[in-house]
């Protein structure tokens, strides 16, 4: 990998993250300027009072921005989020610390905080709901019945056998008391606006955050579905199965669901998402001289075969040419070494060019959260030389993949991106350069 292709890697995924950092999207919104968003100004402008409940890796810049904007009609407001630091502190709002990716005591306090500051939103009044990626772990309420170690022990097992999110947050939805419309639930008669940042590629509105404020069209049943079909149910507590039998026998009230008057006064805007971060890399990868090619069917599935199918992409690349991708690569958790989903898919595009003699590539696959799984890194460079560079370090790459340890073999190799949490999530991007050198 070159210099220069290496610098301009970083700028195209810096162009990306930064159009999708909350604040001027969130004073967009409110602004009126979010397509389908245009009678936002009118509704905050008639609310009486105005509570806000922020939630996920993004919560305490939307809450900022929102009570900066909103001012002194400010009822309560709280952030939950992934961390927090004193140069955090928002005069106003009530900062939570929760777990991600699994849930921890500090999730089950934001919730139930966020659960009592929207009992005291009333008619006339607004509650607006910033959700962000992570929303689901670090805001979290088990049902009653369930303890946290439950959830936690269903998710982490979920997570191991390659759920996906949606299959993920149908589950949580019916373990928890706050996700699934329970949230909108709990307001009495207040109006609900819920600004998403999205890290959920299509948008769906029942998965973000688990849709706390949202109809939710999936069942206990289905719950019960997803973890039969990922062989968690012979594993799962007998609080957990208890649950959801009685659940799926109409013995406890189901989610929200479509067609619930409750939902008439619930709106939800999206403000971002993947597609506005794959849009700005474009466009500064074309800055940068390069002519863009698109990628936008095969990148959010499992990450080996993501790698694989990339490679068909790659193949079609010319000199000068840049291959873009949004998605979520999926991971089966085999192994008990560190990595993410980004840095898991970069070694198997690494191993992919390799195996075809694919040289002038360089790539980046990386998170736009800045957090790639539980590791300080985003994501990972790979070019045509990783795999031999990796031999002379004694790095075995299948073994690596193997036991879901990319962290260590790109640490070894000093080809880890490490930028620190963005303040933003919008899922995770490819981006592939064609240098004058390929064979």
């Amino acid at each position: 990998m070159t210099t220069v292709q290496r610098r301009d890697l970083g700028r195209i995924y810096d162009a990306a993250v930064a159009a999708v950092k909350p604040e001027p999207l969130i004073a967009a919104a409110l602004a009126g300027r979010i397509p389908g968003g245009e009678s936002l100004p009118a509704k905050i402008s008639q609310a009486r009072r105005i509570f806000v409940i922020a939630a996920g890796k993004a919560a305490i810049p939307m809450a900022r921005e929102i009570v900066t904007r909103c001012g002194f009609r400010i009822g309560g407001a709280i952030a939950a989020a992934l961390q927090s630091k004193d140069a955090d502190n928002i005069p106003g709002v009530t900062i939570f610390a929760g777990g991600h990716p699994l849930p921890d005591a500090g999730s089950i306090r934001a919730a139930e905080a966020a659960m009592d500051l929207a009992r005291q939103a009333e008619q006339g009044d607004l509650l607006i709901v910033a959700l962000s990626g992570g929303a689901s772990a670090i805001m979290a309420r088990p049902a009653h019945g369930i303890t946290l170690d439950d959830k936690v022990a269903i998710t982490n097992a979920l997570m191991r056998a390659g759920a996906s999110i949606r299959e993920l947050n149908q589950v949580r939805k019916h373990l928890s008391s706050i996700k699934g419309g329970r949230l909108l639930a709990g307001t009495g008669e207040a109006e609900v606006l819920t600004l998403i940042l999205s890290d959920v590629i299509g948008n769906d509105l029942a998965t973000i955050g688990s849709g706390p404020t949202v109809a939710d069209p999936s069942t206990y049943s289905d719950a019960v579905s997803i973890l039969k079909r990922h062989r968690v149910w012979g594993r799962a507590p007998e609080s957990v199965r208890s649950l959801l039998e009685r659940g799926g026998a109409g013995e406890l009230p189901e989610t929200v669901k479509p067609g619930d008057p409750r939902l008439a006064r619930s709106a939800a805007l999206i403000i971002g998402d993947n597609s506005t971060a794959v849009a700005a890399a474009a466009r500064e990868a074309a800055l940068l001289g390069y002519a863009v090619r698109r990628w936008t069917d095969g990148f959010s599935q499992e990450a080996e075969i993501a790698a694989r199918k990339s490679i068909d992409e790659i193949k079609q690349m010319t000199p000068g040419n840049c291959l873009i991708a949004g998605g979520e690569p999926l991971v089966n958790l085999r192994g008990q070494g560190r990595g993410g989903r980004a840095q898991h898919c970069a070694l198997a595009i690494a191993v992919e060019l390799e195996r075809h003699g694919l040289g002038g590539i360089a790539a980046l696959v990386a998170g736009t959260d800045g957090i790639d799984g539980p590791t300080d890194a985003a994501g990972a460079f790979v070019d045509s030389t990783t795999i031999a560079r990796a031999d002379r370090a004694a790095i075995n790459p299948q073994a690596s993949l193997q036991n879901n340890d990319s962290y260590t073999f790109f640490a070894t190799i000093g080809d880890l991106l490490i930028t620190g949490p963005s303040g933003t999530n919008a899922a995770d991007l490819l981006i592939a350069l064609a240098g004058d050198d390929r064979n």
